[in-house]
């Protein structure tokens, strides 16, 4: 049996970003960019590009990925959550008897760190818990935000920490939005992403979530700063 596998879910209908999983980001297709460290990390059995594009497809393929069948129509919705696509890349690939482990990788994290997903599995092999996902912490702090209405008025979301010092107030964490390392029974039994879940912690510059053109263009200037200065 076949005990980890990485299934990466690559739609091609991306509507801010056209195109964006294979969109090239400093000289190759963004999805390259996770598929040669997965593919390298040695962390998995198989490698598969669950996508309803052939043209993903085929540049997946051209990094090493497998993608033994297009998903459904059904499943490649704007609104498609993540839980039932993973679910159906094992139903696709086995019949019976899947793996014991199934990280999915989202394609447009060129920061990821494949000793997060290490880390990850260790947490979960050691752990009662359903996923291993990586967090980071919000700055500045969300209990001191504000909303601002069409005519710029401002209103404090909670007036009771309006004046609290940043250090008082408790850490509040998001989901960066890069992997989520489970069991295949979790996936499987289409078990919440964030209850009974753990998290590895990484820092704020590799938590860029790339939705519109204006986080691609961040994304890149982070992403030539960290290839220069090693970090």
């Amino acid at each position: 049996m076949r005990n980890h596998i990485a299934v990466i879910p690559a739609r091609g209908g991306s509507k801010r970003i056209p195109r964006k999983n294979i969109k090239h980001f400093r000289g190759l297709p963004i999805i390259g960019h996770v598929l040669k460290k997965v593919l390298n990390s040695g962390l998995f059995d198989r490698v598969i590009v669950s996508t309803d594009d052939e043209a993903i497809a085929s540049v997946s393929r051209q990094f090493g990925a497998e993608t033994p069948f297009l998903r459904s129509v059904q499943l490649s919705q704007d609104e498609t959550p993540t839980v039932p696509v993973i679910k159906d890349s094992i139903q696709q690939l086995y019949e019976s008897n899947p793996p014991q482990f199934v990280t999915a990788i989202y394609p447009c994290t060129p920061f990821i760190d494949m000793n997060d997903i290490k880390d990850a599995l260790e947490i979960l092999i050691n752990s009662e818990t359903n996923y291993v996902f990586p967090a980071c912490k919000f700055s500045p702090p969300p209990q001191r935000g504000l909303t601002i209405d069409s005519d710029k008025n401002t209103t404090s979301i909670n007036p009771a920490f309006a004046w609290t010092r940043s250090q008082d107030l408790e850490p509040v964490y998001f989901d960066a939005g890069q992997f989520y390392c489970g069991y295949a029974k979790s996936w499987l039994n289409e078990e919440e992403l964030h209850n009974h879940s753990k998290a590895v912690l990484i820092p704020p510059w590799r938590a860029v979530d790339i939705d519109t053109p204006e986080d691609w263009r961040l994304a890149e200037l982070l992403y030539e700063a960290s290839t220069q200065m090693k970090l």
